[in-house]
């Protein structure tokens, strides 16, 4: 029997003027019936234009420059639009990596998934329609099916979204899916749950997966051959517990080694002496917010309930939990930008729980945010010197030279040359921009840095090399940090405390090295339970 795809030396290329770039090199690969296949490699390793490739979407600008690329026995490398829209979506689908962007906000979840099964029945409407929308639905586990497709994007959560990709993906009833990061933005146990169920989904219908991930966790967890890609090429391939187990590749050895990886024998990080009192403190803090009033009566939604923690100088207190446990609203009320509804909030002694906006601006100094995602959180207008020195400006404490001493001074703190203060960021790597969103923070010398998922957006290798210089930050420094995150490997490498929320409630907290390896709650080891490769990797 052949393969269903069969790649045989391919190689694709972008053009921009005058410009060349080859983003894959010579790949082969052939994916079999029933099997799944996991692609794994970094940003700029080429397994997106890969994908593209595979589904007939590569943009104007790229252009297959050799080898085939077999699809149902077709070679679609040069077909016409047609051939290529005739297989998509019938014999292979995607399940794209961001709902928010590949769901159309304006309309319906029903009518989304019924638009790709009228495509799917030929560009016509049928009598059966409806009924098969809510059938998806219920396969793809979505409860209360009939109010689901009549509800906008924006009314489910992210694990919900990406739940209806998967339908629209098995609308056409393929043979083939190509599932691009599908999970990388939810919880653990969200992320679980979506991959126990596609996985049971393709099983049953007897479908093949592709899964284009970063996180080689997953890899381990799901895929029968696991394929690794650098620089457009491929690097190794074979079964994917062989492949993790004994990498022949340094590259795949070097990835390995920078993943952060929970139960890995790593010695637990041992807690600073505590020669002062603490210097964030939260005591029973609260926070509801107002809902629409129903039959008369007010409502109010409690997203944040009876939360206690000391912070300590030089200690790094990480809050977990899924999405909706009140993780966000603890930063904002630590932060100032929420007042709490019960409870109070004291910084270095001083309660804060009131004050406001003109008040709590002297503590912005020494009390600093790392945003998520490096990409967003850059003015793309700015140079990274105007970028980095701005704090400075809005609290008037540099000019002139001592301006230019202090950006350079900062840079050589987050280990980047000098030189990149006349850049942008886009001429700037996911990394390096989150690194200057690091200097940026440290420009007032804060005492605090809250930390929003500071590498859920980059490449494990520079996960790695940010988790370093945070830790050699707060060594230099005695910075204290509070880190937001669901990935448990990264808060075991980063913190010595740490809290676990679950819907605005503490369920557990204590010492790092005691709480994730013998949790108490049933929750706590459900979340760790839940982190892709951990059963295989322990």
């Amino acid at each position: 029997m052949s393969a269903l795809i069969d790649v045989r030396d391919l190689s694709v290329s972008y053009y921009n003027g005058g410009r060349v770039k080859e983003a894959v090199r010579g790949l082969s690969l052939h994916l079999d019936a029933g099997e799944t296949l996991a692609i794994v490699g970094e940003s700029g390793s080429g397994k997106t234009t890969l994908a593209s490739a595979l589904l007939g979407l590569l943009p104007a600008s790229a252009k297959v420059t050799g080898g085939s690329l077999l699809v149902d026995d077709t070679d679609i490398s040069n077909a016409s639009e047609r051939i290529k829209r005739r297989l998509r979506g019938r014999f292979i689908g995607l399940v794209p990596q961001d709902p928010m962007v590949s769901l159309n906000p304006t309309l319906s979840i029903g009518k989304q998934i019924g638009e790709s099964l009228i495509l799917a029945h030929g560009g016509r409407r049928y009598p059966a329609l409806d009924a098969d929308v809510l059938e998806l639905l219920t396969q793809v586990g979505l409860d209360n099916p009939e109010l689901r497709a009549r509800q906008y994007p924006h009314e489910l959560s992210g694990g919900m979204r990406q739940r209806v990709l998967i339908a629209i993906a098995l609308a056409g009833e393929p043979r083939v899916i190509i599932a691009d990061e599908p999970t990388s933005a939810l919880d653990v146990t969200v992320q679980r749950r979506i991959l126990d169920h596609l996985q049971q989904l393709v099983k049953a219908r007897g479908i093949s997966l592709i899964i284009i991930t970063h996180d080689l966790g997953v890899a381990a967890d799901r895929a029968d051959r696991l394929l690794v890609m650098k620089d457009g090429e491929l690097v190794e391939q074979g079964p994917a517990r062989e492949v993790l187990s004994a990498p022949a590749e340094p590259y795949t050895r070097a990835l390995l080694a920078a993943a952060p990886a929970f139960g890995n024998g790593q010695q637990p990080l041992p807690l600073p002496p505590r020669t002062t009192g603490p210097l964030l403190s939260l005591q029973g803090v609260g926070k509801h917010y107002p809902l629409p009033a129903r039959d008369g009566q007010s409502q109010t939604f409690q997203a944040l309930q009876g939360l206690s923690l000391d912070l300590y100088p030089g200690q790094t207190l990480a809050i977990v939990g899924e999405s909706g446990s009140g993780k966000s609203t603890s930063l904002r009320i630590a932060l100032g930008l929420e007042a709490p509804s019960q409870g109070h909030v004291r910084f270095d002694g001083q309660d804060i729980t009131n004050l406001s906006w003109k008040q709590f601006r002297p503590l912005r100094q020494r009390i600093q945010l790392v945003q998520q995602n490096p990409f967003a959180s850059l003015n793309p207008s700015f140079t990274i010197y105007q970028s980095v020195v701005e704090p400075l400006l809005s609290f008037g404490l540099r000019k002139g030279d001592a301006l230019k001493q202090a950006a350079r001074q900062l840079m050589d703190q987050v280990q980047l040359p000098a030189s990149y203060l006349d850049r942008l960021p886009r001429e700037l790597s996911g990394g390096q921009r989150q690194r200057v969103a690091i200097a940026r923070a440290l420009a007032l010398r804060p005492e605090l840095l809250l930390l929003d998922e500071p590498v859920s957006a980059l490449d494990v290798s520079v996960q790695a090399q940010i988790l370093d210089l945070l830790r050699s930050l707060q060594s230099e420094l005695g910075v204290a940090y509070v880190l937001v995150s669901h990935d448990l490997a990264v808060v075991q490498s980063l913190a010595h405390e740490v809290v676990v929320l679950r819907q605005g409630q503490v369920v557990e907290q204590g010492l790092a090295s005691q709480l994730l390896h013998q949790p108490a709650h049933a929750y706590t080891r459900e979340l760790l339970d839940a982190i892709p490769g951990h059963r295989y990797c322990a």
